[in-house]
């Protein structure tokens, strides 16, 4: 079972029991719970729920479970022949919400059967 929702400006893949990884939100800590009520789509086995835009009643709760920090991103600038070299790099912070789970509002008789494309 898995769910995609729009939360901070994207579009996420949420899964039962899977740990998500998101852009830092300062003002929650570990511990808190987060809720996302626009669900874009649910998926449960074959069936595929959709929603215009989104699924009425439909959410995705999770907690956050530490900070992390992100890869680190290496810049270099340089100009030829001339010996000039600068490099710099920044690791980003973000929140671990963990273990979300899913609430679908649709009645199991209003979703469709998962078309399957090149074996998926």
């Amino acid at each position: 079972m898995y769910a995609i929702f729009k939360a901070l400006g994207k579009q996420w893949r949420a899964e039962t029991g899977a740990t998500i990884k998101l852009p830092l939100m300062e003002e929650k800590s570990p511990g808190d719970k987060l809720v996302f009520n626009e669900v874009l789509l649910g998926a449960s086995g074959d069936s595929i729920t959709t929603g215009t835009p989104t699924i009425a009643g439909a959410s995705v709760s999770a907690e956050v479970i530490g900070h992390g920090k992100e890869d680190k991103i290496y810049v270099f600038k340089f100009k030829r022949r001339k010996g000039y070299r600068r490099k710099t790099g920044q690791k980003g912070r973000r929140p671990q919400p963990q273990r979300p789970q899913l609430k679908s509002a649709i009645p199991r008789r209003q979703a469709f059967r998962r078309r399957t494309c090149n074996g998926r």
